[in-house]
């Protein structure tokens, strides 16, 4: 199993550069917006974003249209919201042009860039070059928290739920640290359960319906602080290491000037505004930085290890 890059990785991404203006000689053409990167922004009048539906919808559907206008007023094109309800409906509607530009998890950023020749990921979270999953456990199920991925052995035999089949930090990282610990789904008492959802993994271990599950760490951080989770049915027992996830996937029809405009607009979220702040809280982020595809490659390796690419 290939190790996973911790390093924060900072990126910049060029907009790609522009001739001078200039009237098109009458014996030849202008140019199309296929040379012209002036001509190729221009064209697009509008574009469609969408995520992977990994929270409340309510949530999910506020703050990415709260985003969607931002969006508009930084970079001068029409910029809707397209709401999905699965992780491979997302993936779908990028490959097939319905939506421009996705917030996608490591692993279906993958899925959708391989089904896009010249797809790009183009901006990540400040967190997201080194995020973790945990591992978390009923209080009364005799789990113990563990202090490395070893540990995660004592696992076999117990029932367990992931998120999303194709999630990245509810799925994906945390099966790779399963089998690295010895542990197979196989192994596990009964099929795994699989929540949609990191909140409903949550719930599920909460309430008593699967022993141990997996997911994101910034959503059982946030539980925690909010208080949505109790503390005394459900434990934390332990944090994975690091690994790249969370990423912006804009199709190439955007172009890299725009591209390199709607990088821009991300990284100026101010948090001194309401509403910018608002979105920056959703996120879990203070900012968004450039990333790139290549950041990407292991999380490639680990899911075509594991089967979930081909």
């Amino acid at each position: 199993m290939t190790a996973l890059l911790a390093g924060v990785v900072s990126l910049s991404l060029v907009a790609a550069s522009c001739g001078e203006d200039a009237e098109p000689d009458a014996a030849e053409p202008a140019q199309s917006a296929e040379t012209s990167g002036d001509a190729e922004t221009a064209a697009v009048e509008e574009i469609t974003i969408g995520a992977i539906p990994d929270q409340d919808p309510e949530k999910i559907a506020r703050n990415y249209g709260l985003l969607a206008d931002y969006l508009a007023d930084e970079i001068g094109v029409a910029v809707d919201f397209e709401p999905v309800t699965e992780y491979e409906a997302a993936v779908s509607a990028f490959r097939v042009g319905d939506l421009d530009l996705v917030w996608f998890g490591g692993l279906t950023g993958v899925q959708a860039r391989l089904q896009v020749d010249g797809a790009e990921a183009i901006a990540q979270r400040d967190i997201d070059a080194e995020f973790t999953s945990v591992f978390i456990a009923g209080t009364d199920t005799g789990i113990e928290p563990v202090s490395d991925v070893d540990g995660l052995a004592e696992l076999a035999g117990r029932s367990f739920t992931f998120g999303s089949e194709s999630s990245t930090s509810g799925r994906l990282m945390p099966q790779s640290f399963l089998e690295q610990a010895g542990v197979s789904l196989d192994d596990l008492d009964g099929e795994p359960g699989f929540s949609g959802a990191h909140d409903k993994t949550i719930a599920l271990v909460e309430s008593g319906t699967f022993e141990a599950g997996a997911l994101n760490s910034q959503v059982w951080t946030s539980a925690v602080e909010d208080g949505t989770v109790d503390l005394d049915k459900v434990q934390l027992i332990f944090e994975t290491p690091t690994y790249f996830d969370y990423h912006w996937v804009a199709r190439p029809e955007l172009g890299d000037d725009l591209d390199a405009k709607i990088v821009d607009a991300l990284s100026k979220l101010d948090p001194s505004d309401s509403e910018q702040a608002e979105i920056l809280e959703f996120f879990g982020a203070e900012t968004f930085i450039a990333t790139s595809n290549d950041n990407y490659a292991d999380i490639e390796t680990v899911a075509r290890d594991s089967g979930l690419i081909e």
